[in-house]
């Protein structure tokens, strides 16, 4: 397990906007042979976007040979058609797809207005098998150290289903919903701790103070389905990437341990490759 230590959220965001792009370099995408990744929404991974988007218009970076698949989605038309702005589906499209070259056809969300959502909760793993899995996937977490919509209390080694939100994540959402809970969705489809667990790299974003107990969680206490992020101890290759706030509550030696490494980790994204050279 790798934790990154970057001084503010900026850095964080441009530290594994570069990781994400050399990974893809790296594997050397081409017809038949895709590299998949995993990808969250939120407040946490925009600057992440903004950076990958760059690195696009740059030339660096092409999405061509990519494959996407989303954490999770709102369910219910009730709520929140496809199209309506909150959906993690106009998200993804209005603050990334759009602005880089990828296929949306090799761009997968769940859909929570599907007729059966079991159904599509299965689909989206089976399309995940077809891809050959995932070859990174990019998290964010909750305060209460959820990802995607694992709530606290989720199994560890879930799959993709419907899940009931936690009063919690529909307080912190709100603020999406001119602060009408009426208006918040309550239930989602979510990728489950064991599918991302599948992943064979895992990278969650953890920014700001409000995120610093759950770090502490995921990093200094052992593993708990009440903190669902803490699962990733146990993942092979997971890299946490943090600002300064973010680790507020860990252990000084903790961060002075990691921030040690740092001369290590900073050879994973210095270079930044560039497909130019390609």
């Amino acid at each position: 397990m790798r934790l990154v230590i970057l001084e503010d959220y900026d850095q964080a965001s441009e530290w594994a906007a570069k990781y994400i792009c050399n990974r893809i370099i790296q594997f050397k995408p081409s017809q038949g042979r895709y590299f998949t990744l995993g990808l969250p929404t939120g407040n946490t991974p925009l600057g992440c976007y903004k950076k990958l988007i760059e690195y696009h218009k740059n030339g660096d970076l092409s999405f061509k040979y990519v494959k996407t698949f989303n954490m999770d989605e709102y369910v219910g038309k009730m709520w929140l058609p496809r199209n309506h702005p909150e959906s993690y589906h106009s998200y993804m499209w209005n603050n990334f797809f759009k602005h880089i070259d990828i296929d949306p056809n090799n761009a997968h969300i769940l859909d929570g207005n599907a007729p059966d959502l079991q159904a599509e909760c299965d689909a989206f793993e089976k399309k995940i098998e077809e891809a050959g899995g995932i070859d990174l996937f990019v998290g964010g977490i909750g305060p209460d150290g959820h990802i995607a919509f694992n709530e606290p209390g989720s199994s560890l080694s879930s799959r993709t289903r419907l899940k009931t939100l936690a009063m919690d994540t529909i307080l912190a959402n709100a603020k999406y919903f001119d602060g009408d809970l009426s208006k918040v969705p309550t239930m989602a489809l979510t990728v489950g701790v064991g599918t991302v667990m599948d992943a064979r790299e895992v990278m969650i974003l953890i920014t700001g103070a409000h995120k610093a107990f759950a770090l502490y969680k995921a990093i200094e206490e052992g593993v708990n389905h009440m903190w669902t992020v803490s699962a990733f101890q146990q993942h092979p290759r997971t890299i946490f990437v943090c600002d300064e706030d973010a680790t507020l509550e860990l252990r000084v030696k903790t961060v002075k341990y990691f921030k040690g490494l740092m001369h290590v980790h900073n050879k994973l994204v210095d270079p930044l490759y560039s497909m130019k050279e390609n």
